[in-house]
């Protein structure tokens, strides 16, 4: 039973990504980008591991709110660029999502509990950092994988695989394996794994 705060939260969440101004069609319709990443998030969490707490819900959902207002391009074209922006999306998306949270009554221990897991901290430590971080990684894996895979050469995309790989719980790995790959794209992830 979902309660009002989660209700209302989701619901506030959801206007937010709604606004993207950027488009994806999947299955013959469009949506808005990141409430196409948002739903497939929480989906994708609740068919992996379905008692998620209420926390690693609401940071599933919100895990790319409003992306498009910081722009890439805005940052250096670089290594150093590419990871300062990130690291202010993090900041960003974890700061909105506490407005929201505040809105819909959560106390403060919860909010600060989203934001930490919003920003990634203690990757490999902290279990539910860790279930969100398999979660986006399959979501990766399962949505935006061919794409990825269409852009880059076979070198960049066994050390996209290799990245993504080591980010993963062994959970995670049993479960990117069951994902239903175009035959090229399985054989490069075998031979990327030396599997």
């Amino acid at each position: 039973m979902k309660t009002i705060p989660f209700l209302n939260a989701s619901a506030w969440i959801d206007a937010e990504n709604e606004a993207d101004p950027n488009s994806e069609i999947y299955q013959d319709v469009t949506y808005p980008k990141e409430l196409l990443y948002s739903d497939r998030m929480y989906e994708r969490l609740m068919a992996f591991q379905p008692d998620a707490s209420e926390a690693v819900q609401i940071a599933a959902k919100a895990q790319h709110i409003c992306r498009w207002k910081i722009a890439r391009e805005s940052y250096p074209m670089d290594r150093v660029g590419y990871l300062k922006w990130r690291e202010d999306l993090k900041k960003f998306h974890a700061k909105l999502t506490s407005e929201i949270l505040k809105k819909a009554g959560y106390e403060d221990t919860f909010i600060d509990r989203v934001s930490f897991l919003i920003e990634k901290k203690l990757l490999k430590k902290d279990e539910e950092t860790q279930l969100l971080e398999d979660v986006i990684c399959l979501v990766f894996l399962e949505f935006y994988f061919d794409a990825f895979a269409s852009k880059h050469d076979i070198e960049k995309m066994k050390n996209i695989i290799l990245k993504t790989w080591n980010k993963m719980s062994d959970k995670g790995h049993q479960e990117a394996l069951k994902i239903n790959y175009t035959p090229e794209n399985l054989q490069l992830i075998k031979d990327s794994l030396g599997l």
